[in-house]
């Protein structure tokens, strides 16, 4: 069979480099996936364990032997029909659960070791590595003395010394407990704004996804469910994507006043604002919250309680939630799409419809940054 027949997935609005399209089966389990991917950025393939997100990335590095597929990153076609390129020869780099560190070699000679045996590593892509990740003052000491954070910046600054075209992350903080998570989620971030080049991120936790994909995609059984940008995955009115379950928005902006006695920062939405809990931000950073659907109310009128934000929005669309007492309202503000729940006697009440002006009430201390 063609891999290439399967139906194929395109975001509306995003440049697209990187095609792929695999077939394979492992006893009870079949892979059957055709994509086209933005040219950088993030790119989450998320979905419970056993979807076949990591076996998607071993078919990407040239591992699964049966697999039938095509790749192309830019000019250059790595799998196809008439060709297979060998695993060493393909310009990746690859971030695994475990970073599998040289214990008897310090963490410059780990580094230098994975340059000297890969093609097109150079010294000077391992210093930008070493500057990226922030690892300058760990290069002496021996991986054994390392925090699970540090290893996996190690591990991640190896895989950006190769040089890639594309960087393959298998569930990459899996292994670390929420303290390192948090340690390590601003590198994340560093390399994918000063590295333009696509990555695949494979995760099923829900917060890694908020807070650095640009792009999802939602796999099940071995197959694609979908293929959007994240605020289109998440604001998609019938069939919104879930993290941990429950419809949210995800906001991008800038931190344009600070709170010292109340530690808060207030980030721009627009032409509006939100107050979000201030995590040692500065004005000018630009920062992405999460909001869940369940921590913002509707009204159409401005009443005192203790909402340190109210949003002008508009509804564009309301549809059947999960149970039959509720609906899933979405209204934009500006650009962006809040998800809410609630009931259809308090929507009745209220007396809104699609095309209702409406205020979105948001508590300041249920944002997630």
């Amino acid at each position: 069979m063609d891999p290439a027949s399967t139906v194929c997935i395109r975001s509306r609005e995003e440049a697209v480099i990187v095609e792929l399209a695999y077939r394979l089966s492992k006893g009870r389990f079949n892979l059957n996936v055709a994509l086209k991917l933005p040219e950088t950025g993030i790119t989450v393939l998320y979905g419970h364990s056993g979807c076949g997100k990591t076996t998607l990335l071993r078919c990407v590095a040239g591992l699964e032997k049966e697999a039938a597929g095509y790749f192309s990153i830019g000019d250059e076609v790595w799998d196809s029909p008439k060709t297979k390129l060998k695993p060493h020869k393909r310009a990746i780099g690859y971030v695994f659960q475990e970073p599998s560190l040289f214990s008897h070699l310090s963490v410059k000679d780990n580094l230098l070791y994975g340059i000297k045996r890969a093609v097109h590593a150079s010294k000077q892509n391992l210093d930008e590595a070493i500057s990226v990740l922030g690892i300058e003052h760990l290069l002496e000491q021996k991986t054994v003395a390392l925090s699970g954070g540090e290893a996996q910046r190690v591990g991640i600054a190896r895989a950006l010394a190769l040089n890639p075209k594309i960087l393959l992350f298998d569930e990459p903080l899996a292994s670390l407990d929420d303290d390192r998570k948090r340690e390590i989620l601003p590198f994340l971030k560093r390399v994918k704004r000063q590295l333009s080049i696509p990555m695949l991120y494979v995760t099923h936790a829900a917060p890694e996804v908020a807070m650095l994909a640009d792009h999802v995609v939602v796999m099940h059984e071995g197959s694609v469910v979908s293929s959007d940008s994240l605020s289109a995955s998440l604001s998609n009115e019938m069939l919104p994507l879930r993290l941990n379950d429950e419809i949210s928005t995800v906001l991008s902006g800038k931190v344009i006043k600070i709170d010292k006695q109340w530690h808060l920062a207030c980030m721009s939405i627009g032409d509006q604002a939100l107050w979000i809990p201030n995590n040692s931000f500065k004005i000018g950073n630009q920062v992405r919250v999460q909001v869940f659907g369940k921590d913002v109310s509707l009204a159409n009128s401005v009443s005192k309680n203790s909402f340190q934000n109210v949003l002008n929005a508009q509804i564009v669309a309301i549809n059947e939630g999960e149970h039959p007492s509720q609906v899933i309202v979405k209204a934009t503000v500006g650009e962006n799409a809040f998800m809410v729940s609630v009931t259809k006697r308090a929507l009745a009440n209220l007396g809104l419809g699609v095309g209702s002006r409406a205020l979105l009430q948001v508590k300041s201390v249920a944002i997630h940054s």
